[in-house]
């Protein structure tokens, strides 16, 4: 029996399976392992993220 209790999410830019730590909190940033894209954990029970928004730079503004 395995006792892995970490979860997948699928990653909403190429759709590959995303292993999500077992401590993952809600709103962490995390990298997607295939196109690199910055994810947000939305949720982790069920397991969901999103792409995480783009900061644009601020320039000393």
């Amino acid at each position: 029996m395995n006792a892995d209790l970490s979860a997948t999410a699928e990653c909403p830019v190429c759709g590959i399976q995303i292993q999500l730590a077992a401590d993952a909190i809600q709103g962490e940033l995390i990298e997607c392992t295939d196109c690199g894209t910055e994810l947000e954990v939305v949720s982790v029970n069920p397991p969901q993220v999103k792409e995480a928004p783009q900061e644009e730079e601020d320039w000393g503004e």
